[in-house]
């Protein structure tokens, strides 16, 4: 095979993510459709706009009911676990992630319940009777203030018998989760089949491979935050067995990789029939940014997130979003959604030095801001500045 060019690993990339040109889907099942695709979608309760697992998939979807996730969570078509980071993940993984509950990360939490062995059993006996549970349905008698650094005991107690698979999450209400025992949530948890540690590896690289479509070998690992020991024992035992393909990339000093069932889509690209994105705005923890060494390598894209960054330090904003235009990332904007007020306030847009600002790039631009608000139910745009002359103009509505 040919090798591929850096534009052609880009586009294999963004239509792995499903971020392409493709016709507008606006059903349920697109939406699991579309999380099996990445695998994994990252949870973040930062709600500027959108929380980030809706905005995931409305930059694939557009215009959708984001009801539709809760549901699928309800009905036990996704489930929620620590992954990349916490993450709503497919049903059918389930038991990839057994053995984190069992060792590493249901491990450290078991020490703490075999330590508060009377609370543990009070909090459970509370779920069997009462059924489906929430943090707040527990008092708290302390006298002091609860935050995410400050839970109290009962909290502590559903976390980490969520952590040790004891119990799951059945649904969130208001985006807060709200736990039920793990046999009424999952009933055939008993008859899943049993995956080793390394054979689960080997699908968390195998997964990761089709969900970046080509991919550097020291890209892989962040994808399910595998350690780097077990990420080579599996790569290379998956190498060997031929079930990762290697291919030339033009400028890289090292092959890059591809699931075999890519091969078509690969071949396509090294003949120049490369997908193209769509316009659209990324969430910081969008599956194609969230490794920023990835997106700086491939896409010349240096970005951070400034939610942490005191204000007068900040560069280009409190919760920027990527924006992706003809299979680069070209900027970011600063937004903010004034949902009483119906408005899509955008405070900065950047673009980065060398982008061409044309009339369809304006368009694509005016569009895409249009859509997002739209979808926000903040149907009126208001850029307040762009870092090109007139632009914001351009993009406001009269």
């Amino acid at each position: 095979m040919k090798s591929l060019t850096q534009d052609a690993v880009r586009g294999l990339m963004i239509a792995a993510q499903g971020l392409h040109q493709q016709p507008q889907r606006t059903t349920r099942a697109d939406v699991r459709s579309i999380i099996r695709q990445m695998h994994i979608l990252q949870i973040d309760t930062i709600h500027i706009v959108a929380r980030s697992p809706y905005l995931v998939l409305w930059s694939r979807l557009g215009d959708y009911n984001p009801r539709w996730l809760e549901d699928l969570l309800e009905e036990g078509a996704l489930f929620e676990y620590w992954s990349h980071a916490a993450c709503f993940l497919p049903i059918e993984d389930y038991p990839l992630y057994r053995h984190v509950q069992q060792d590493w990360f249901g491990g450290r939490a078991r020490k703490w319940l075999d330590e508060h062995p009377a609370l543990v059993e009070a909090v459970l006996n509370h779920v069997r009777t009462h059924g489906a549970t929430r943090s707040s349905d527990f008092e708290r008698t302390d006298g002091q203030k609860g935050n995410w650094w400050n839970w109290k005991e009962e909290k502590v107690a559903l976390e980490y018998l969520f952590y040790a698979g004891e119990l799951m999450i059945r649904k969130r209400h208001n985006f807060q989760r709200v736990y039920d025992l793990r046999e009424r949530v999952l009933p055939h948890y008993a008859e899943l089949p049993d995956i080793a540690p390394a054979e689960a590896h080997e699908q968390y690289v195998l997964s990761t491979v089709q969900a970046l479509g080509v991919t550097k070998a020291d890209w892989i690992p962040d994808y399910f935050r595998m350690s780097k020991t077990d990420f080579k024992a599996g790569f290379n035992r998956l190498l060997k067995q031929d079930r990762l393909l290697p291919v030339a990339v033009e400028g890289w000093d090292k092959p890059a990789y591809f699931h075999p069932d890519s091969r078509p889509q690969v071949e396509d690209a090294v003949n120049g029939a490369i997908p193209r994105s769509k316009t659209t705005f990324l969430s910081p923890f969008d599956p194609l940014v969230w490794d920023r060494k990835r997106a700086l390598e491939l896409f010349n894209f240096d970005y951070k997130i400034e939610v942490y960054t005191p204000e007068a330090k900040r560069k280009y904003g409190y919760f920027t979003l990527p924006i992706l235009y003809n299979n680069r990332l070209i900027g970011r904007l600063d937004p903010k959604a004034h949902r009483k007020d119906g408005i899509f306030e955008v405070k900065a847009l950047h673009l980065e030095p060398g982008v061409v600002i044309d009339d369809a790039l304006v368009a694509a631009l005016k569009a895409t801001l249009h859509a997002c608000a739209v979808w926000h139910k903040t149907p009126q745009v208001i850029v307040r500045k762009a870092s090109a002359p007139g632009l914001a103009e351009s993009l406001t509505d009269a």
